[in-house]
């Protein structure tokens, strides 16, 4: 059994999208390969959880406009206070 990585971020820690985010058939009211989120982008995560199969954490960020996007660590960075 793999162990279980350990979450780099928390609920409700400021984040950004390190990339573009494209929908990979998550969203189905857009089209698919869409952009869903530019690279900058601020959020804030909601929920931490883990891939069972990789256990990998996978975080769910809310985006402006209430658009709440499953995240890997690779594709977010911690946002730092102005």
């Amino acid at each position: 059994m793999i162990e279980p990585r350990v979450a780099r971020y928390a609920w409700g820690q400021r984040v950004q999208a390190s990339i573009d985010l494209f929908n990979d058939g998550s969203y189905p009211d857009c089209e698919a390969e869409a952009l869903l989120v530019a690279q900058g982008t601020p959020g804030e995560v909601v929920q931490v959880g883990m891939h069972e199969e990789s256990t990998i954490p996978v975080y769910l960020v809310e985006f402006p406009g209430n658009r709440v996007v499953g995240c890997l660590e690779e594709e977010i960075v911690l946002l730092e206070p102005a």
